[in-house]
């Protein structure tokens, strides 16, 4: 695992264009960022190879009692288009410490820097059969994945209703171990005590950031009454300045959305925020006459019964709305059947414990956001899924528990 990692830190300029290629990604941020996370990621978990271990047991009557973390077996991981490296790592790592073999399906929109990988594994060492690399569509190779009676768990990360689909899949099968990481609409909450300008270089970011394409995007920003205005003029504002163009234009912010069925369920939901009656504030439109690119979009005034409130839309169009109270954006932020993650942005510590303690969400982000780390595990709540990635939560998906008992005779203890 370790060799894998050299392998892939030596290729970063062939697999970060390969992502550029397939997704419209930032060429600069997959050299600066997914493809040194996809190595960071193999090296702990490789730290994490030879610490997996059972524990012994302290039996009632006279017997010794241990037990085993065996691998679970043959694991089908399922990885979606918006991070292809970086979630082909947050699955396949993991598994390898814990000694599964593995297919992996990318997603048929992005499945180039998948085959490298499956190419650098083979020269790294990893024995043939343990590693495998399966292209092809959901509707086929993800469904055989999901149903195959030899697959003994499945990983799945993307949308809501193809999560379904894989859980029916799995029940129907060989009730297979499932762990789901699906849609996101998370909220953030932006306090009056809060540094606009702070503020709004999170909020825009963490909208923008990979154009919106993003399960954990703050799609949805609730600010505070008394700082409303100031705030929304500063987003207004550096969304304007948002460079969107060329992915591979190192002075480019913002690339294409990753192909024509995503650029256009966007566009439609940007007539919907204007039929349904939220207020365009910037942005809004395709941009240049060639190619999936799209305005940064700002909507303020939006309600929570508006689809682009309550929809994962995947795209950069964001939603404000203002409060009053604490106990207002905790319902706000709670308006959702999502539960994937959500941002604080206080001064007051009491306000942070408060409100992280009261949204029901897997992650939440105190004055940051998108603070991703190896070590930190990372899931939904309610309609986001189940299991975790990431930490060494995510090593218990791909392992199972095994007690061995044996009868101790004339033992002077138990």
């Amino acid at each position: 695992m370790m060799k894998f990692a050299d392998l892939i830190e030596q290729n970063v300029e062939e697999l970060a264009a390969l992502d550029t290629i397939d997704a419209g990604k930032l060429f600069s941020m997959g050299k600066a960022v997914d493809i040194p996370v996809a190595a960071s990621a193999v090296r702990y978990y490789a730290g994490a190879a030879d610490k997996i271990h059972g524990e012994v047991l302290k039996m009632s009557r006279e017997f010794h009692a241990y037990t085993l973390r065996e691998p679970i077996g043959v694991v089908g991981h399922i990885i979606p288009w918006n991070f292809p490296s970086i979630l082909f790592f947050m699955k396949v790592s993991p598994a390898l410490a814990t000694g599964c073999t593995m297919v992996v399906k990318p997603a048929e929109q992005t499945p180039l820097s998948a085959l490298y990988y499956a190419h650098l594994a083979k020269l790294a060492g990893i024995p043939d059969g343990v590693l495998n690399v399966v292209t092809g569509f959901g509707s086929t190779a993800g469904a055989a994945i999901s149903s195959h009676m030899d697959i003994d768990a499945v990983s799945f990360t993307g949308s809501t209703e193809v999560g379904r689909k894989v859980v029916q899949a799995a029940a129907a099968s060989n009730l297979k171990v499932v762990s789901l990481e699906l849609g996101g609409k998370s909220p953030l909450i932006i306090f009056d005590d809060a540094d606009v300008d702070i503020a709004a270089e999170l909020a825009l970011i963490g909208i923008l950031y990979n154009k919106g394409e993003i399960c954990v995007a703050s799609s949805r920003v609730y600010v505070q009454e008394g700082i409303y205005d100031q705030v929304v003029n500063k987003l207004v504002e550096k969304a304007k300045a948002w460079v969107v163009g060329d992915p591979f234009d190192p002075k480019v912010q913002q690339g294409p959305q990753v192909n024509k069925k995503q650029f256009e369920k966007i566009l439609t939901y940007i007539e919907h925020g204007k039929r349904e009656g939220a207020t365009l504030l910037t942005g809004g439109k395709p941009l240049g006459g060639k190619g999936y690119y799209i305005e940064p979009t700002i909507f303020a005034e939006v309600k929570e019964d508006m689809l682009i409130s309550k929809d994962e839309i995947f795209g950069p169009v964001l939603a404000l709305a203002k409060f009053k109270t604490i106990d207002e954006a905790i319902q706000k932020a709670n308006s959702t059947r999502y539960g994937l993650a959500a941002g604080i942005i206080t001064k007051d510590l009491n306000v942070a414990n408060t409100v992280s303690r009261s949204i029901r969400a897997g992650t939440i982000w105190v004055n940051c956001y998108f603070a991703f780390d190896n070590d930190c595990p990372f899931g939904g709540y309610k309609m986001s899924g189940f299991g975790r990635d990431s930490g060494l939560e995510a090593l218990h998906k791909y392992l199972q528990v095994k007690s061995v008992v044996t009868p101790l005779y004339n033992s002077p203890w138990l």
